[in-house]
């Protein structure tokens, strides 16, 4: 069954936001494998936004495991702690860096990522899942970029 998202042209970010965030609960409310669920929420966001890389890393054990993603080749596994995505998952909320090379620490999966935005997901408590969304260029990403994110894994813990 092909599924489509309408995404509106011209929109501004929060528009586009405010589109697909309940069709995205739409298509994953209706589909039981976590999976399929976590690989379209991230076409999705790739489509709406063109991100240069967004995906998600899952907590297995002691570290973060590479999900679903669109973009070039990522790091398989994080640890607690490493770079933005490991910060993420300790601190337990979201990482807003402006300029990639001035975070402490951070990890160059690829060297084009110039901006990161890492949101967590909770289950009972305790971070699952992280959301890693890369761009191309410096401070690409903002406060309403958290704000909605930080809704859409809401969604994400909800539904996945």
């Amino acid at each position: 069954m092909a599924e489509s998202i309408f995404i509106p042209e011209g929109a501004t970010k929060k528009e586009k936001y405010e589109s697909i965030l309940p069709q995205i609960e739409s298509l994953i409310s209706s589909e039981t494998d976590s999976y399929a669920n976590l690989a379209n929420v991230t076409a999705v966001l790739k489509e709406a936004f063109d991100f240069f890389w967004v995906g998600f890393y899952l907590v297995k054990k002691d570290q973060l495991v590479l999900g679903p993603f669109q973009g070039p080749l990522a790091c398989t596994r994080i640890g607690l702690g490493k770079g933005v995505c490991g910060t993420a998952w300790k601190e337990g909320k979201t990482q807003l860096v402006p300029d990639v090379d001035a975070f402490p620490g951070h990890i160059a999966c690829s060297s084009a990522s110039k901006s990161e935005i890492v949101v967590p997901g909770f289950k009972n408590g305790l971070v699952w899942i992280v959301l890693d969304v890369d761009s191309d260029q410096l401070d690409d990403f903002d406060l309403e970029d958290a704000y909605f994110l930080e809704k859409l894994m809401e969604l994400v813990s909800k539904h996945c």
